[in-house]
């Protein structure tokens, strides 16, 4: 729900792209949740109409912020109230921000201006936190008057594409808008996890959001005007009704909607961080066994609990090199070849989740780069990807067999340039690895990290790492020289 529909995705450099051609997003069906089973709605209270009631929603382009407005607008015609609309939606209508101003009063002729004035939004609904967040959006608030419901999921910026190491700035995001409306005037739902959960579609939060908010009291408008306002716009009408009301309930009872939802599924393994040294090791112990055998996961077992060792005897209590050398060892180890696209492809749920999402008939389609294979651009000299069809995955299926060829005088991939790049730069952070292990001390602990770390930057593939292997190896003379100062002598006793 969230394609921009032009497929510029298509022509990154990525080397197992995958396209769905034909079929549609699966959804669960409205009567599935079982809605007309539950108990009936309590009816909240609904501030006064003494002056014009300024709600400004916030959110980004192409997830139906424009609609919410259009809704509101015609349910306050219907319910007799006036009711003005002024959306801003920038030059990105698709991905960029949008401010909706909506303003309520009792009769039309109260209304005076059109846009929402400093400090003059009683609801800040925010279908997005960067947004809601933003200084436009903050300036809206005020203290103690305003109130703000916002979608609290987090959903990452363009930034990250120049940025690899960007974090999502979410606590500080969530604190800027509870400064601005006040103590205890402020509530954060993940509408989008939510929302997903019960119909299979994010699309779906925004008009869930929307009922939440009403639920609360803070949108006075009829619900019967706001559901007649969906049916009139023709557009998905029991879907949208239905995402509506489950907002609503979500307000009056969250743990009824966060069990219909699955919300309190067990997160699966892949998704999280690990949480202790013996879990880094464990999951990519147990990975580079089915990556390749069980011969190579000890190889990488044994390096890790040297490092381990050697932290553990010259700065005790600390684990920073250990935890930093399980992950780059590992990823330089677990580079991703024919051999692995193959087993992450015909060896995984990966089919089976496809499944989960969409609804037949369709066909996979895809795009892949192979080096041995591919096109190059005239100019650039660089590998083009090419499409392939589903037949891609009996080939799948036979390299995944293969993959214990990779290494040997048969593995016909290793004779590419990138893959004998990949395994000279695991024979190389082995040699280190000596080294740090022969020469670590107190002193050069911190520069042994940094130097542990830097595979970890060599990200992408093709080109994209070629690029960036070549700025890791210029940080790693000047780390080396650090780690390679030898240690001051320790201080003559005071006679």
């Amino acid at each position: 729900s969230s394609c921009n529909k032009d497929f510029s995705c298509v022509e990154g450099f990525c080397p197992s792209f995958v396209t769905v051609h034909g079929g549609t997003l699966k959804r669960r069906l409205v009567r599935d949740l079982a809605e007309e089973a539950l108990p009936p709605l309590p009816e909240p209270a609904f501030p006064a109409l003494d002056a014009p009631y300024g709600i400004l929603v916030t959110g980004v382009g192409g997830t139906g912020v424009v609609t919410i407005g259009a809704l509101l607008g015609m349910a306050a015609h219907l319910d007799g109230k006036g009711c003005t609309v002024l959306d801003m939606t920038g030059l990105a209508q698709k991905g960029g921000a949008v401010y909706s101003h909506i303003r309520i009063a009792a009769r039309p002729e109260q209304i005076h201006a059109v846009r929402i004035a400093a400090g003059g939004a009683r609801l800040l609904l925010g279908c997005d936190l960067v947004v809601s967040a933003s200084a436009e959006a903050l300036s809206k608030l005020a203290p103690g008057s305003s109130r703000a419901i916002v979608n609290r999921h987090e959903i990452i910026t363009g930034d990250f594409t120049r940025n690899p190491d960007l974090v999502f700035p979410a606590m500080a995001l969530e604190h800027s808008i509870a400064a601005a409306t006040g103590a205890g005037n402020t509530e954060l739902i993940d509408a989008t996890r939510l929302a997903t959960g019960l119909f299979g579609d994010s699309i779906a939060s925004n008009l869930f959001m929307l009922g939440f908010a009403w639920q609360r009291g803070m949108v006075p408008l009829s619900a019967e005007a706001i559901e007649r306002a969906i049916e009139l716009n023709g557009v998905a009408v029991d879907f949208n009704r239905s995402a509506f009301r489950w907002g609503r309930r979500a307000a009056a009872d969250p743990a009824l909607v966060e069990a219909r939802a699955d919300a309190g599924a067990e997160t699966p393994p892949s998704h999280r961080r690990s949480e202790s040294l013996d879990e880094i090791i464990a999951r990519r112990t147990a990975f580079l066994t089915d990556y390749q055998d069980r011969a190579y996961a000890e190889r990488y077992t044994a390096r890790v609990a040297q490092i381990r060792a050697a932290e553990a005897a010259r700065i005790p209590g600390e684990t920073a090199l250990s935890e930093t050398v399980a992950r780059a060892l590992f990823k330089l180890m677990a580079y991703k070849d024919e051999y692995e696209v193959a087993r992450l492809y015909a060896e995984t749920d990966f089919l089976d989740r496809v499944a989960r999402q969409f609804d037949g008939p369709y066909e996979l389609r895809f795009h892949l780069a192979p080096p041995l294979l591919g096109d190059r651009d005239p100019v650039t000299g660089r590998l083009k990807k090419r499409e392939y069809g589903p037949w891609m995955l009996h080939v799948f299926r036979l390299l995944a067999r293969l993959r214990r060829l990779r290494g040997t005088p048969f593995d016909i991939f290793a004779r590419s340039e990138e893959r004998k790049t990949e395994r000279r730069l695991l024979a190389e952070y082995e040699t280190l690895l000596d080294e740090i292990i022969s020469h670590l001390s107190a002193a050069n602990h911190s520069a042994a990290v940094e130097l542990a770390a830097l595979p970890l930057e060599i990200r992408g593939f093709g080109h994209v790492k070629a690029e960036n292997l070549a700025r890791a190896k210029a940080k790693e003379a000047a780390l080396l020289a650090r780690f390679r100062i030898p240690s001051p002598p320790p201080a003559l006793a005071a006679e």
